[in-house]
């Protein structure tokens, strides 16, 4: 076989990398790392939901709030890493194709999981050398444990659907 006698495929045949899709993993990145400035730190969100709750409803008893405000910043962990999860999910599934054509893979949860975790992680450690935050090894599981969690919704969802053909 001769060079002449190679057939060379155009770039426009080979599976489409949908690097698009981690625009929004990227984004939800930065979030995380604005959340975790002293800007978005307790003292300041609290100061800022208390004046406005209390103005909304009149006097609230300060040690209910307290606790209710720290569960709902526990709260946002869960729903924010878990929506990382799920973004990053859908970037590696656009990146990494699936010859079989479903729309879940072990490998996608796998990378998306993992790199969940070193977030979290990332983030904590940030936040220790912050005066007004504390970075919780804590916190870390709690946010692998709703990155695994959204990782089991997923698989109980997708993993016997395949992707529907192109209409031409």
């Amino acid at each position: 076989m001769s060079l002449s006698q190679v057939v060379v495929e155009p770039l426009t045949s080979l599976p489409r990398r949908d690097w698009k899709q981690w625009i929004p993993a990227l984004i939800w990145v930065g979030i995380i790392c604005i959340e975790s400035t002293d800007l978005l730190s307790s003292e300041h969100t609290g100061s800022i939901l208390y004046a406005v709750l209390t103005r909304v409803f009149g006097p609230i008893n300060i040690l209910e709030f307290i606790r209710w405000h720290h569960d709902l910043r526990k709260l946002g962990h869960v729903v924010g890493y878990a929506v990382l999860s799920y973004l990053l999910f859908r970037a590696w599934r656009a990146t990494l194709l699936s010859p079989s054509g479903h729309l879940w893979s072990l490998s996608w949860a796998r990378l998306s999981f993992w790199m969940t975790a070193a977030i979290a992680s990332a983030d904590e450690l940030h936040q220790s050398y912050i005066p007004s935050r504390t970075g919780r090894w804590q916190d870390v599981v709690l946010d692998s444990a709703a990155a695994l969690g959204i990782q089991i919704l997923l698989y109980a969802f997708l993993r016997n659907k395949t992707r529907k053909p192109a209409a031409n």
